[in-house]
């Protein structure tokens, strides 16, 4: 793969990230929920930017996470032109291009929705408001994709958790976890594929 189809690959899945999460953003209320199937809901959530939902220790939690990513950003970047360079298995620079790419969307919600919307919190929030909900660098990123597989009350003959109701799966999650998860996701499957070098 070329470094232009990389920079292609990157681009739509930013554009379709991005569409979304404004589109979310600008037409939810937080909590908002729409089922689209028994097993698959949009529902409008935001986090602070720690995987599963975490929140962060510290008020400089959210500012040292986004630091860190952008640091990280620049290694994979780095990590996608070398690959290129060496003309490296398609496989790799796939999972490389869409690892950067979600890796930058939920980086831009971090950055910048913080300063371009206000807040979700029982209204829709408007973009370039005067009242902005956060500072730059202390944006929340707006998850919206939900598959609550399985809920119910597990079997009381399980052992410490019988009895109890459960669901499957809880993570909220968007287009830019996808795209991160799809590209781990390929290096792990394709592992021997992904790391061979190309002879050609």
């Amino acid at each position: 793969m070329t470094l232009k189809k990389a920079y292609i690959l990157i681009f739509l899945v930013l554009l379709i990230d991005q569409i979304t999460k404004i589109y979310i953003k600008t037409h939810f209320k937080l909590e908002d929920t729409i089922p689209v199937f028994e097993w698959f809901e949009i529902r409008f959530v935001e986090n602070d930017g720690m995987a599963w939902g975490m929140t962060l220790p510290t008020e400089y939690g959210k500012l040292i996470l986004t630091l860190f990513r952008i640091g990280a950003v620049i290694g994979i970047g780095y990590w996608l032109w070398d690959s290129i360079r060496k003309k490296a298995s398609n496989y790799l620079i796939t999972a490389i291009a869409l690892i950067l790419a979600g890796a930058v969307g939920n980086i831009i919600d971090s950055v910048f929705y913080g300063v371009i919307f206000n807040h979700s919190y029982g209204q829709v929030a408007t973009i370039f408001s005067d009242e902005a909900y956060g500072t730059w660098l202390h944006g929340y990123v707006v998850d919206m994709i939900y598959f609550p597989i399985w809920k119910g009350n597990l079997p009381e003959w399980l052992p410490f958790v019988g009895g109890n109701y459960f669901s499957f799966f809880n993570a909220v999650f968007n287009i830019a976890d996808m795209a991160i998860s799809t590209g781990v996701g390929i290096l792990i499957v394709f592992n021997k594929r992904a790391f061979k070098e190309k002879t050609s």
